[in-house]
């Protein structure tokens, strides 16, 4: 076996090694690391900054050096193979699984390890010799990302090999641990990732938790239910709940009755705007962009039966990004409050059959709800707003008064409920 074509070999598979350590590296480093190095005075950032600025070239540099050595030094090892061994087959299997090993572990692994641990050092360091390089080489590596991107299927011609969905949300997890950038803006990153995957019905208000308006009544008692409720834009509904004609706001009340106290008596029907409609299908994120574009911020959401699934806002889609909204008065309650003669303040979402254990019930259940908020709107038949109340019956003919009390949250849900005895026997 000739030293020469061994030394070459190991010669090319070092070069090999360099340039992998350089793609890693440099996949790594951000136009933004480069401008931090080059403002603390990093030696060889002014290097660095350059090809931050168009990383795809010198990564496509970097990757053609790589393949070019590492396919001399397989044709290398494979001539010396030939020498050395007299049948044929058996040089190539001994070349094969020599190449595939010093690939594996000499080009593939070790060098992307060193270059993911330190990225700034290694890409600093590539830069000195990818710069003059790129030049020599001229357009040699576009044109050859052209062709291998002609034979790939997929339209038009592009710089390079782009990252998939899942690699950008592995860097975006990788640049959080490094804490190159903050947990809550890797959530909103991965949560405008699953937007486009989102559908309307999945972040809508549902119909049952909607406060209307029916198109007949007065613009006073729209304003009336406006404050009561804490909504600004309340659905009009025409012959049904399910049949919503328009969307009635409070500024436009304000308005109409801000020039004239008499309009006060108008139907809320003369002060509504259009409804737009929607399928309950719609991606959200196709949505909040027709939103944006149209300056719309409600629509209404038609299942595949053309009824009314809910209603979506453009603060709906926003909380799929960054997160439930809530106001500075919003705080974490105790599901149960003892106020004293057997009256208590509970949350909204207390399962009624825990409401049955405060007043001495084994069991307490209903079939159609199962929480105190569900029995309260039951009982009134509508959506509870604040200062709502209405009287429940317990298995044992006793009665308890339920009062809605003061709603919080962006939505205006209501939080707690106000429960005490009404008086025994059944109600008239």
């Amino acid at each position: 076996m000739s030293p020469q074509i061994v030394i070459g070999a190991i010669a090319l598979v070092v070069v090999a090694w360099l340039a992998a350590c350089a793609e890693a590296g440099l996949a790594r480093v951000s136009s933004f690391r480069a401008e931090e190095a080059v403002k603390s005075g990093r030696r060889g950032s002014d290097r660095l900054a350059q090809i931050a600025a168009d990383p795809t070239r010198y990564l496509n540099v970097a990757l053609l050096v790589r393949v070019a050595c590492e396919m001399a030094a397989a044709a290398l090892v494979t001539y010396a193979c030939l020498e050395e061994f007299t049948a044929t087959w058996q040089a190539l299997l001994v070349a094969i699984g020599v190449m595939v090993l010093v690939s594996y572990v000499a080009v593939g692994v070790s060098p992307r390890t060193i270059g993911r641990q330190h990225p700034l050092n290694t890409a600093t360091a590539a830069a000195y010799v990818l710069l003059p390089l790129a030049r020599i080489m001229g357009p040699i590596p576009s044109l050859l990302i052209l062709i291998g991107n002609a034979l790939t299927p997929g339209k038009g011609f592009r710089r390079g090999p782009f990252a998939s969905e899942a690699e950008l949300r592995a860097l975006v997890d990788l640049a959080e641990q490094e804490s190159l950038i903050e947990d809550e803006e890797r959530r909103m990153v991965h949560s405008v990732f699953e937007l486009g995957d989102t559908l309307v019905r999945e972040v809508m208000v549902p119909r049952i938790d909607l406060v209307s308006i029916e198109r007949f009544k007065t613009i006073r008692q729209a304003l009336t239910l406006a404050l009561r409720s804490g909504f600004s834009r309340i659905p009009v509904t025409g012959e049904s709940e399910d049949d919503i004609v328009g969307i009635v706001y409070l500024k436009d009340l304000v308005r109409k009755t801000h020039i004239s106290r008499e309009a006060e008596s108008d139907l809320v029907s003369t002060a509504m705007r259009p409804a737009v409609f929607v399928p309950d299908t719609k991606n959200a994120g196709d949505l909040l962009r027709e939103m944006q574009k149209e300056r719309n911020h409600v629509a209404v959401v038609i299942d595949e039966y053309g009824g009314t699934a809910g209603i979506v806002t453009i603060e709906d889609i926003l909380e799929e990004i960054v997160g439930e909204i809530t106001d500075e008065y919003d705080r974490e309650l105790p599901p149960v409050e003892d106020l004293g003669d057997d009256r208590f303040r509970v949350t909204a979402r207390l399962d009624i059959t825990d409401l049955g254990e405060l007043y001495g019930l084994e069991e307490y259940d209903d079939e159609d709800v199962e929480t105190v908020g569900g029995l309260l709107a039951k009982a009134l038949g509508r959506v509870p707003i604040a200062g709502a109340s209405a009287e429940v019956e317990l298995p044992d003919e006793r009665r308890l008064k339920l009062t809605a009390e003061a709603a919080s949250g962006r939505r205006n849900k209501i939080v707690t409920v106000l429960v005490e005895p009404a008086g025994e026997g059944k109600p008239e």
